[in-house]
């Protein structure tokens, strides 16, 4: 049996080269609590002086609630998207001369402790404007490692986009699973994204969890190491009535600490990388 909160993977979840950026894609199955430890996570990273950019492609509001960000406007608009050229796969990109970084610069919102904050878009009655700013957000996606920001990025409950490259970005894919029989499921098919040439680091959160084996049984049923587990958490169930992130509802939960441990983790496997 594969023992759970193991340590960070030899292996190294951070961006190659001098600036050493966490690339991360947080899935899971829906109501598993991703959106919440994605947006805690990318809260604490900032906390400590690190320049984020949180990448949200769930048409859910999960994300920015648990950032902070009551509302929000922070996706491509129509003027920074043109057609792409005759014969290129894509049917939209990026205007002509903009770059992922000035992209973010320039339309992702800035919220609590100075995460930048970037969706694909939402409809407003007509759907072709999505499809214009979900093209563009894919050109951002692909050329983020050129950013000088850590990427946390949240992608909407299921399979279907972590699939079809929407966690193409993430050199570290966590999978946060219940200890449920349909959510271990979930990520035990999430969990193939590990798998091929050129991979990236797959791991599991086990969240919301009521026995002391929990973490052992996510990490058993799903094949993956847990990196961090966190009980269920009353504090959590608060701060979503309230609408506002557990990091400043109660910095000091069960759910805030597992992840500041990660984060630890995370920031020693940097130290211990060549």
């Amino acid at each position: 049996m594969t023992s759970a909160t193991q340590p960070v993977s030899a292996d190294d979840p951070f961006e190659d080269g001098v600036s050493r950026r966490l690339r991360i894609a947080f899935v899971g199955k829906g109501g598993a609590g991703k959106s919440s430890i994605a947006g805690t996570l990318a809260r604490l990273l900032a906390a400590g002086g690190e320049p984020v950019v949180c990448l949200d492609s769930d048409p859910l509001p999960g994300l920015a609630t648990s950032l902070g960000i009551a509302t929000s406007d922070a996706g491509i608009p129509d003027e920074a998207v043109e057609e792409a050229p005759e014969g290129e796969r894509a049917r939209y990109r990026l205007a002509t001369g903009l770059t992922s970084e000035a992209a973010i610069r320039r339309y992702a919102d800035t919220g609590p402790d100075g995460v930048r904050f970037l969706q694909f878009g939402k409809t407003r009655g007509h759907v072709a404007p999505l499809m214009r700013s979900q093209f563009a957000f894919r050109h951002i996606v692909a050329d983020i490692d050129d950013t000088p920001w850590h990427v946390i990025g949240d992608l909407p409950a299921g399979t279907r986009q972590p699939f079809f490259g929407w966690a193409g970005f993430a050199h570290l894919v966590l999978v946060v699973a219940e200890p449920a029989m349909s959510s271990m499921l979930s990520a035990k098919r999430l969990a193939r994204l590990g798998e091929g040439e050129n991979a990236p680091l797959v791991a599991a959160i086990a969240n919301k969890t009521r026995r002391d084996d929990d973490a052992d049984l996510v990490s058993q049923a799903t094949g993956l190491p847990v990196w961090a587990s966190a009980p269920v958490d009353p504090a959590v169930r608060e701060a979503e009535h309230l609408g506002v992130p557990i990091i400043d509802h109660a910095p000091d939960s069960p759910t805030v600490q597992a992840l500041r441990s990660l984060l630890e983790r995370l920031h020693n496997e940097e130290r211990s990388s060549p």
